[in-house]
């Protein structure tokens, strides 16, 4: 099915892209008094006389076309359509450049006054009217995002602004050695001058800091256990030792013998 632009009318590139940024199925199109005061529009004089400016009941869409371009980049615009809700035929089309294009009322969050353009570039402000708040909640945001993608508020031009697409191309990159260039390679550790160890660090490392006091007698070792030979000659010597008697130990059993 082939694009058309909706503004022009005229048929879009078969590589241009359109995205729906928000639909509203029933919208009430008001027929506006030209504006008398610089504060803004009031809802309330296109309501009066039981909706006697009312005049077509519509579908809006808020529309999105990309179209490709040269040099990797892209035209976008925004387009505000009010449409048949019945059979989908333009009603009227408002391109969105410039935020005054829709100007919400000073009496109500419902209601909008929108700039739409006609053939020739004809111009004509109508006014519209949400059935919900939640509805004109949602329009609203979805213009929020259209300024912040075009940036419409600095640089707005009719037409659209041109978006480039992000890139990143991948840098080449030459590692290889130049003619006299060397490479120096630090080796961890080498040529580090390491301290002495005194005698209290390598005593006390294993403890975590603590030293222990050396054992009484002023001698930190034990006395060698006995050879082989100092045994047996200990042994033999216990052997040949006589068993004492009885008068060695001071014992009498002489002349007095036992106590009468």
């Amino acid at each position: 099915m082939e694009s058309i632009d909706p503004s022009t009318g005229r048929p879009l590139p078969p590589d241009a892209i359109q995205r729906i940024l928000f639909i509203a199925p029933s919208v009430h199109v008001y027929n506006i008094p030209p504006l008398t005061s610089t504060k803004g529009y009031v809802a309330a004089s296109w309501t009066a006389d039981n909706n006697k400016r009312q005049i077509f009941t519509a579908r809006l869409r808020v529309l999105e076309t990309a179209v490709p371009a040269a040099n990797n980049e892209e035209t976008v615009k925004t387009d505000i359509l009010l449409e048949d809700p019945s059979n989908g035929q333009l009603f009227a089309a408002a391109p969105y450049t410039v935020p005054a294009v829709v100007e919400q009322v000073l009496d109500s969050s419902r209601f909008f006054a929108v700039r739409v353009q006609g053939e020739g570039g004809r111009k004509a402000v109508l006014g519209i009217g949400f059935e919900e708040r939640s509805e004109a909640f949602d329009f609203s945001v979805a213009l929020q995002e259209v300024r912040k993608t075009l940036g419409i508020e600095d640089n707005g031009k009719y037409g659209g602004k041109k978006v480039q697409k992000e890139e990143k191309a991948e840098v080449k990159r030459d590692f290889s050695l130049k003619e006299g260039e060397t490479i120096t390679v630090n080796i961890g550790g080498k040529g580090r001058r390491s301290l002495p160890r005194t005698e209290e660090s390598s005593s006390s490392g294993g403890l975590g800091g603590f030293s222990l006091p050396p054992p009484p007698g002023g001698s930190s070792f034990l006395p060698p256990p006995p050879s082989s030979s100092e045994a047996k000659a200990q042994k033999r010597l216990s052997r040949n030792m006589e068993t004492p008697k009885p008068e060695d130990l001071g014992f009498d059993d002489g002349e007095f013998g036992e106590f009468q």
